[in-house]
């Protein structure tokens, strides 16, 4: 299928155009008709450079401006355009951000849509990072900035707050006694930023549909591992702009960028079972040796990995809103696909796939057998026995919901008080 240019000059390849040309991506489109204004090649290289150096500007300037005209006053981690009973509920709010209910969709509207700025500088301040690394702030803030605003926020799930959300799952998890004890501050560092960096600029469609439309990212990283490939990507890029790691020395910062790229292509959920093997011959050897910095990296491979999909284990709203969010998402692609005659992709049928059926097929196969490998790594951990009962009790939430309702009534009508959890079960709200 060859690529059609839009009027624009923009690239439009197959059908991906139609779902992906409106929406911003980390970098402004090469504005293509800048080729055909000069018949030296020179020239053309120079102005297209010039034109992106100048779209770039401008667009971060705007970005960081309106980003650092509220957050940086007072303190490190000062949330911003807020008035003062917000902004004490979200400092409340972030006291208690080890905590496993920790409500991240309150948190986004307590921060005015900043949830993912808000709680990143607030943990890189309470884990000493700023001061460890010697961060500048106006930098650190222009960075995350960046980040924020390359998430798409008209995606039902792939956005910001999800971000937030796993960065949050991850804290919780980096402090678990078996890892605090033995984990490096570049530890601490890279499990916070690959967590809220792991879906940057995300464009709501899954891996196979942009293989299947030609897309150009599928064609850049030749198939595979096409989305977490253009996270890091993408990550690299805008640290290398926001000149966060500038000040420290050149073979440190390509460590860390590398070191990223490994957490975040470890999310790719096609490379499920290479880690969960390899997991389960550690413990089953009992060799593993957190003092080891290949160990300690698998380790944060597996926390972000859990972190990337432990909806299942919040309690039941919380779940139930991620839920209808990522089948959300995986209707649109559906419809996009049927609108252009493409096959459907499983779990992207709205008229045969229920939410109910999808996310006890999502906890059966993935959260799952993941999830009792990391008790087993954790044990004995509070936290992994409170995320597997609201896992278990969840699941035969969605048992009984995939008996009662249709796909079309699931979509619609799920009353979280028509399943609550028997009594008896609940667990204390603040045990982190």
């Amino acid at each position: 299928m060859p690529a059609a240019k839009k009027a624009d000059g923009r690239l439009n390849s197959g059908h991906a155009g139609v779902l992906l040309a409106e929406r911003r991506g980390s970098y402004p489109p090469i504005d293509l008709q800048i080729l055909k204004t000069s018949s030296r090649p020179g020239e053309v290289e120079c102005g297209t450079r010039r034109k992106l150096k100048r779209l770039l500007s401008f667009q971060r300037y705007c970005h960081a401006s309106r980003l650092l005209r509220g957050l940086m006053p007072n303190s490190p981690g000062s949330l911003h355009l807020l008035d003062d009973d917000y902004l004490g509920q979200a400092a409340h709010m972030l006291s208690k951000v080890d905590t496993w209910n920790f409500d991240i969709f309150l948190f986004d509207r307590l921060t005015n849509g900043n949830s993912l700025v808000t709680l990143m500088c607030h943990l890189f301040n309470v884990c000493g990072l700023i001061h460890h690394f010697q961060l500048d702030m106006v930098k650190l803030h222009r960075f995350l900035g960046m980040v924020q605003e390359d998430y798409h926020s008209h995606n039902p799930y792939h956005n910001a707050v999800h971000a937030a959300d796993v960065t949050q799952a991850m804290y919780c998890y980096l402090k678990e006694t078996k890892l605090a004890e033995q984990l490096t501050p570049l530890d601490v560092f890279l499990g916070l930023m690959a967590a809220a960096a792991h879906d940057v600029d995300h464009p709501g469609v899954n891996q196979p549909f942009l293989i299947k439309t030609r897309h150009h990212l599928a064609s850049l990283y030749q198939n595979t591992s096409v989305l977490e490939s253009h996270h890091w990507r993408s990550t690299v890029g805008m640290l290398r702009e926001s000149g966060l790691l500038s000040h420290l020395s050149a073979d440190m910062s390509l460590d860390i960028e590398q070191q990223l790229g490994s957490l975040i292509l470890a999310t790719d959920i096609n490379r499920q079972n290479e880690f969960l093997m390899t997991l389960r011959e550690h413990l089953d050897n009992q060799d593993m040796d957190l003092q080891l910095v290949t160990h300690r990296h698998f380790i944060l491979q597996i926390a972000l990995k859990c972190a990337d999909v432990c909806n299942p284990c919040r309690d039941w709203e919380l779940s139930r809103q991620w839920s209808e969010r990522v089948c959300e998402e995986f209707y649109r692609q559906g419809d996009l696909e049927r609108k252009f005659d493409l096959e459907i992709s499983p779990l992207c049928d709205q008229q045969t796939d229920s939410i109910p059926a999808i996310q006890i097929g999502f906890i059966s196969y993935i959260v799952e057998p993941l999830f009792d490998e990391w008790q087993r790594f954790t044990e004995p951990s509070m936290l992994s026995q409170i995320m597997m009962g609201h896992l278990h009790k969840n699941k035969a939430c969605w048992s009984r919901l995939r008996y009662v309702h249709t796909p079309a009534e699931t979509k619609t009508h799920l009353h979280p008080g028509d399943l609550e959890p028997e009594e008896g079960h609940k667990e204390a709200e603040d045990i982190p």
